[in-house]
């Protein structure tokens, strides 16, 4: 159908909306956009870390799928009676995020030692992954069959296992229906500022950025470029399955085990999430609600008008390109500023030589 200005300018009103353009469950709409946040903070910042030591982590997916293979064996393996349900949680949150870092070393590893691309070999550990979570969970006890869901799995509240809330999923709550709110918002943002530091303020990130900015010569400076390769992804690894671990561990969240045909979504949002933030670990928290925010606009326009929730993602798209335009304007303004004061500085130079 053809649709007319009026209705066009409505539509991106709705999108940039947000959750406030839901009607009467906005509060409800805002606190499931604090939840979805979450994970998005955590795979850009994954992001955010391999690009600062020049890697591009593609691989973050198949780090997510492997992080909440292995958090929702352990959260629904040890039952709560014998184990209290806090310790479950923690080692669960552990586990999950050791084997994501353990699934990022693996490229890291391909590229620190062998020089091969890391983007080639995320790709391939990226599909490995989805296919090991299908071939595990494929008829294991785990698939939640009380619910006649045989596509997804048992969610962790079965086993009483579940994020604190705080009282979140009531403040943000849509009459009787509370949110998926909960306190995993605060370790996120604790991740981000504990990760702004290391980078900013300890020898370890110095090292990291100069491996970004020239490997050679953080070589040839004395430090070991190879051990920090590694690190940097295996690190990005355990953020991006940290982000799947809180997600499962909210404690009523499906998760689809078939992965072999489909990648997390999150898992690729990272890097936007990331390159609009301009890699400040800080900046990432805000970047993930604010793309979350767009997505829950996107939502309420296909609900409301005759347009496609995916335009909200055209948007995006757009204010990612344009960000990385003008960053990239910048970039050759200062270029041709610094150009400029070599010439004057040999204009100088020169005519001292004269005198």
């Amino acid at each position: 159908p053809r649709i007319g200005f009026a209705e066009a300018v409505r539509g991106i009103l709705i999108v940039l909306g947000g959750p406030f353009s839901g009607g009467g469950n906005s509060l409800f709409q805002f606190g499931n956009m604090l939840f979805n946040a979450t994970p998005l903070i955590l795979t850009g910042l994954s992001a955010c870390i391999a690009f600062k030591t020049g890697l591009f982590n593609i691989g973050a997916p198949g780090q997510y799928l492997m992080g909440a293979m292995v958090t929702l064996i352990v959260s629904l393996s040890i039952p709560s009676a014998a184990v209290p349900s806090p310790v479950i949680w923690l080692l669960a949150l552990i586990c999950g995020t050791l084997a994501g870092a353990l699934w990022g070393a693996i490229p890291g590893f391909f590229k620190a030692y062998l020089n091969v691309n890391e983007v080639i070999v995320c790709i391939m550990t990226n599909w490995i992954a989805a296919n090991v979570v299908s071939w595990v969970f494929n008829g294991s006890k785990f698939i939640n069959v009380a619910e006649s869901k045989v596509n997804f799995i048992m969610k962790t509240e079965v086993n009483n296992i579940a994020t604190a809330t705080f009282g979140l999923d009531k403040i943000f709550s849509g009459g009787s229906v509370v949110s998926y709110a909960d306190a995993s918002i605060f370790l996120a943002i604790c991740v981000a500022i504990a990760l702004y530091v290391v980078m900013n303020k300890t020898t370890f990130g110095y090292e990291l950025k100069a491996c970004g900015y020239n490997r050679d010569g953080a070589k040839y400076a004395g430090m070991n470029e190879k051990r920090n390769l590694l690190l940097a992804m295996a690190i990005a690894g355990g953020l991006a399955a940290m982000g799947a671990s809180i997600w499962c561990l909210n404690g009523h969240q499906d998760f689809k085990w078939e992965t072999y045909q489909t990648l997390p979504v999150d898992g690729f949002n990272g890097i936007p999430a990331a390159l609009l933030a301009g890699n400040n670990p800080i900046g990432i928290i805000f970047t993930a609600i604010f793309l979350k925010y767009i997505n829950v606009g996107g939502s309420n326009l296909a609900a409301n008008t005759a347009f496609n929730e995916y335009v909200s993602q055209l948007m995006v798209a757009m204010i990612v390109y344009f960000s990385g335009f003008a960053r990239y304007i910048s970039m050759l303004l200062s270029t041709k500023k610094k150009s400029l004061q070599e010439i004057e500085t040999e204009i100088k130079n020169s005519k001292e030589e004269k005198k």
